[in-house]
């Protein structure tokens, strides 16, 4: 199994989590989105989407990266990171899902880029953009863990779910573009207990071979 990955990126992140929840051994191929490596024809080759992660085991190739926790779901059950009960896998889905498709892609590199460098949007007004939307998401997954029954000491329950494995990468982000998450108390509780264990911790950016300071 090998997992094309960038130490940074948070999408390849959640995958590296899930990944050590499940004990899975794997190969890192490693992509620097920083250098445009996944727009090179070669990864293009491997991967047409030209995104991270990307995830080649038993002769296939899979992609995005909540496809692929999905698709370890299956394969290794144990321990399993969606519930039993199907509001319950309903709920982890909707919060994996607020992060990975409502918070994530409106401050993907991508588009931080065309803002400076396309529209001319200067780096105060592109912080601006990022706070706001982290602010904004937080703010959201916040009132889904308060407001709806269901959280634990996890997003889900007493044990990791989906839903974590994409909440931890996304407060990484928060915290390295000095974002105020003050108002997410229990995200940042529920962050607190992921990363006392070794699997969140050894999945994050510091911890990969292709870190970079």
């Amino acid at each position: 199994m090998r997992l094309y990955t960038f130490f940074r990126g948070s999408s390849p992140f959640r995958v590296r989590i899930a990944l050590n929840l499940k004990g899975v051994d794997y190969e890192q191929a490693f992509v620097h989105l920083g250098k445009g490596e996944h727009r090179r024809p070669e990864f293009g080759a491997i991967n047409p989407q030209a995104l991270l992660p990307a995830l080649e085991d038993d002769g296939h190739l899979l992609q995005q990266s909540l496809a692929i926790i999905e698709y370890l779901e299956e394969k290794f059950p144990q321990p399993p990171l969606l519930p039993e009960d199907r509001h319950g896998r309903a709920r982890v889905r909707s919060l994996a899902l607020l992060v990975a498709c409502e918070i994530h892609p409106l401050n993907n590199p991508r588009v931080l880029n065309y803002l400076t460098k396309t529209l001319g949007r200067s780096e105060a007004e592109k912080s601006a953009w990022y706070a706001h939307w982290i602010h904004d998401g937080l703010a959201k997954f916040e009132a889904c863990l308060t407001g709806t029954p269901g959280t634990g000491r996890f997003c889900h329950g007493d044990a990791p779910t989906m839903a974590d494995c994409c909440l931890v990468p996304q407060v990484f982000n928060a915290r390295r573009y000095g974002c105020d998450t003050s108002h997410a108390p229990t995200a940042m509780r529920i962050f607190d207990a992921c990363m006392a264990l070794e699997a969140f911790d050894r999945a994050q950016p510091s911890r990969q071979p292709d870190a970079e300071p």
